[in-house]
């Protein structure tokens, strides 16, 4: 399986259902199509059948869609546990075997690729020589094509070349890891104030203190150990959020709590797995785990079950800093819970209610969400406006404006730039009296490479990116989301948490430094992302006022669920549910000089004022 990819060929890309993970599927997919390529992403069924690959139930299964679509080339991912990733990669290849599916046996399947932890990519080039490529998360998009056998041809020259912006960047995290400068950053000194650490401490105090006496960006992260005993996991968190309230270096703790924390809380799971996370299960754990952090605040993830009951009991147990919710996301949309769209809605709305009512900020976790699915950039920005009015509809005062940068990760630095100064323009419109916004960048999911060296200088790049958003404001961002830099190939304990935390402040400072002594370029003016700023904003103005007019009160459940049924929110790499919201799916996207477009059949752009057009003729003619 040595020849390269053609035009001819059709690439499979599957995962098992259990790796919730779907983005970095969804961005190849992209990428693959932006050099002609076409893709089949894998179905519900086949990503079930993925999990059991020795099983010949599910290998009839996998059998059947590679020939049903005529899949020359696949590509698995599994980006957990590493031993389960070699397991899984085993049994698949002997099944593809098995089951005569491989070119060598006069099968369809002539190139064979495996995504994976390193040790899990190491392990496999070793073993299963019929695997033609792997692919640990760190290669560009460049680096991604070559290794897959694109035709050198078919590759698009901008993609080929690269941006400076991002090599500049990368560059700068480069030489600031190895001075290693940053080891020296020591925790900020943050007064104290009446209510610091206490049961009454409150993110907006916290953020004013911070800000009156000129300090740091508060910086917040996620931790979470995974273990297979529930109480050892437990019981060595709250070690670890000791050590972080120790250390001093972080001001917001996110508990990364099991999935099953989020579906089925306070129920006996016996052997069920957890999908990764801290598996906190009682009330008395999350106060226990309020008491170890102190003096640092306190988050963790909403519910997929009983999200009202769940928020009340953080409110209660936690004294929650903020909470977030992903409105149409963590149900049976994506497989994160169990509700339907209209009912996580419903729940989701109603969770909003009291979070407003106990004066909590709120975090929408909803535009990256789509980006995951293939959706345009102007996709994720009417998303992002679409949460932020549900918000302020629902009587929540502070909101809480999460950016993920690199999201795809092959998004060039100066679109990145452009949608989160679109995205900032379009929520300060609903700011008021009663209604504030407070951003809160962070690196993207899948950005950081397996290699810690470089993912160090990759957190470093995205810290200065970060600074760019708002580049003449030293008091932006306000709210910095970590994430670690370990990210790409283990989870992050506290001394990764703690050094993260310190390569983002060292590179916040040093990047401003170059900036006032003129040697790195000022990107508060840039044309390109200037240009790209205004039309994105444009462009979801658009697509809202199409919105408001076909969907009375769209920040109602109903309406919300409309705006996606109806397919004003494309989301065409949509795993679950596809044929409930076919009008989300029938869109295509195309990754295009490191930036999501809409585009027609014939890979042509859609502009803004046709997508309201295109949805109203398909209801028409549903209707008719």
């Amino acid at each position: 399986m040595t020849e390269r990819l053609t035009r001819t060929d059709i690439i499979g890309l599957a995962r098992p259902a259990l790796d919730a993970h779907t983005l970095g599927l969804t961005s190849l997919a992209n990428l693959l199509a932006d050099c002609g390529l076409r893709c089949v992403l894998a179905d519900v069924r086949v990503c079930a059948a993925l999990d059991t690959p020795g099983e010949p139930a599910s290998m009839e299964r996998i059998g059947g869609w590679i020939r049903e679509h005529g899949i020359t080339a696949l590509g698995f991912s599994y980006r957990l546990d590493p031993e389960d990733g070699l397991r899984l990669a085993t049994l698949l290849v002997a099944g593809l075997r098995a089951s005569r599916l491989l070119a060598g046996q006069g099968g369809p399947v002539r190139r064979l690729y495996v995504a994976g932890l390193p040790r899990t990519c190491a392990r496999i080039r070793e073993r299963l020589p019929e695997v033609a490529a792997t692919f640990e998360g760190d290669e560009t998009p460049a680096e991604t094509l070559e290794r897959l056998g694109v035709e050198t041809a078919a590759i698009p020259r901008d993609l080929a070349a690269g941006a400076r912006y991002d090599e500049d960047r990368l560059a700068f995290g480069q030489a600031l890891i190895r001075r290693g400068g940053h080891l020296a950053v020591a925790p900020p000194e943050r007064p104290p104030y009446p209510e610091y650490g206490t049961r009454r401490d409150t993110l907006l105090a916290r953020l004013a203190s911070a800000q009156r006496h000129d300090l740091p960006p508060l910086m917040r992260a996620h931790a979470g150990p995974f273990l297979p005993d529930r109480r050892e996991a437990v019981a060595l968190f709250l070690e670890w959020a000791r050590d972080l309230a120790r250390s001093g270096h972080l001001d917001v703790l996110s508990i990364g709590t099991s999935q099953l924390s989020q579906s089925d809380f306070g129920s006996d799971w016996g052997d069920r797995p957890n999908g990764g996370g801290v598996p906190l299960n009682t009330p008395e754990e999350y106060a226990a785990v309020w008491a170890a952090a102190r003096p640092m605040l306190v988050r963790t993830y909403a519910g997929t079950r009983d999200l009202v009951a769940l928020a009340r009991l953080y409110e209660e147990r936690l004294n929650m800093a903020w909470h977030a919710l992903s409105l149409w996301w963590f149900c049976q949309l994506d497989g994160r819970g169990p509700y339907t769209v209209r009912e996580n809605l419903g729940q989701q709305v109603e969770t909003l209610r009291l979070i407003a009512a106990a004066g909590k900020p709120y975090e929408p976790n909803v535009a990256h969400h789509f980006a995951f699915r293939g959706a345009d950039d102007v996709t994720a920005l009417v998303a992002a406006v679409l949460a932020a009015r549900t918000a302020r509809a629902c009587g929540i005062r502070t909101l809480i404006l999460q950016v993920m940068l690199n999201t795809p990760r092959a998004t060039w630095g100066v679109q990145d730039l452009a949608k989160a100064r679109a995205c900032l323009a379009l929520v300060r419109e609903l700011e008021g009296p009663g209604f504030r916004a407070i951003l809160q960048p962070r690196g993207g999911l899948d950005f950081f490479s397996p290699a810690p060296d470089k993912a160090k200088a990759q957190l470093a790049a995205v810290t200065a990116l970060m600074d760019d958003i708002e580049p003449r404001d030293p008091r932006s961002p306000p709210l910095i989301h970590v994430v670690s830099y370990s990210e790409g190939y283990q989870l992050a304990d506290p001394p990764v948490i703690n050094e993260s935390i310190q390569i983002t402040r060292h590179a916040l400072a040093e990047y401003r430094r170059l900036r006032r002594k003129g040697d790195i370029d000022d990107m508060a003016g840039h044309p390109d992302v200037t240009l790209r700023t205004a039309t994105l904003v444009a462009e979801a103005r658009t697509v809202l006022q199409a919105i408001d007019a076909a969907i009375p009160g769209v920040t109602s459940p109903y309406g919300l669920y409309q705006a996606l049924a109806m397919g004003f929110l494309p989301v065409p790499y949509l795993w679950q549910c596809r044929e409930e919201f076919a009008e989300a799916v029938r869109w295509q996207t195309r990754l295009h000089r490191g930036g999501v477009e809409l585009v027609d059949e014939r890979g042509a752009p859609v502009p803004a004022a046709q997508r309201g057009l295109r949805v109203q003729m398909r209801r028409q003619g549903k209707d008719g």
